[in-house]
């Protein structure tokens, strides 16, 4: 079976892209399974299932979406087998630009859009440093210029990966992405594998429910900041 992470910051249009993506997969006859991870809620199963996809929803609430997401990736794998998939799709919670769920191994996709500013990229960690595909998507809002310059600071961030300009509307970018995926390595079993970079660092009392501020109440995992003199 092969396998994509899609991830990206919230609301970028991983979901709308990634449903022409999956429809032209099945238009070509490919049996696609969809694994769909979130953080308070989602309806984007919904959309999936619509196009006759096999899905699965996962919600972390209360828990780091990208540890939720390491903590179930190798049963969501384990799922996509029983279910005869070929291709399983596996779209992350749009994600702090710390984290990065890319595997060794398995194609990673990063969505960025051009909305988010010009100097974006070079705010992103390894979810787009690490990625094997870029998608830039909402190029069609923003003038020539700013997009060239957005895709200059993404090939700044990332010169290994190819970009490749998306539009979850009108469906531009699907067959390119959806060629990548049909020539993605096979992947039996995740066990064993590897992140391509580290999660953020905890746990420090916040992470475990803490709500009160103060030193008093900072155990653990804590970094403070060092402020020079005002002058």
């Amino acid at each position: 079976m092969r396998v994509v992470t899609v991830a990206g910051p919230p609301s970028v249009g991983k979901t709308s892209l990634f449903l022409k993506v999956a429809a032209r997969l099945r238009d070509d006859g490919i049996q696609v399974g969809v694994v769909k991870f979130d953080a308070l809620s989602t309806t984007d199963d919904e959309a999936y299932a619509a196009l006759g996809l096999p899905v699965q929803t996962g919600l972390s609430r209360g828990i780091c979406p990208d540890h939720f997401f390491v903590s179930n990736i190798d049963d969501c794998l384990a799922w996509g087998h029983r279910a005869g998939c070929d291709v399983l799709l596996v779209e992350t919670a749009g994600l702090c630009n710390r984290c990065s769920p890319h595997i060794r191994g398995v194609l990673a996709v990063c969505v960025v859009d051009n909305l988010a500013g010009i100097h974006t990229p070079r705010k992103i960690g390894p979810m787009l440093r690490l990625a094997d595909v870029v998608a830039i998507t909402k190029g069609d809002i923003v003038s020539q210029a700013e997009r060239e310059v957005f895709a200059y600071n993404v090939r700044l961030a990332n010169p290994r990966a190819p970009v490749v300009w998306c539009n979850g509307i009108t469906g531009q970018g699907a067959v390119d992405l959806a060629f990548r995926i049909r020539s993605a390595p096979r992947i039996e079993t995740l066990e064993g594998q590897h992140l391509r970079f580290s999660m953020p660092s905890a746990i420090c009392p916040y992470c475990v429910g803490e709500t009160a501020i103060g030193e008093t109440y900072q155990r653990g995992n804590v970094r403070k900041m060092t402020f020079g003199e005002t002058p």
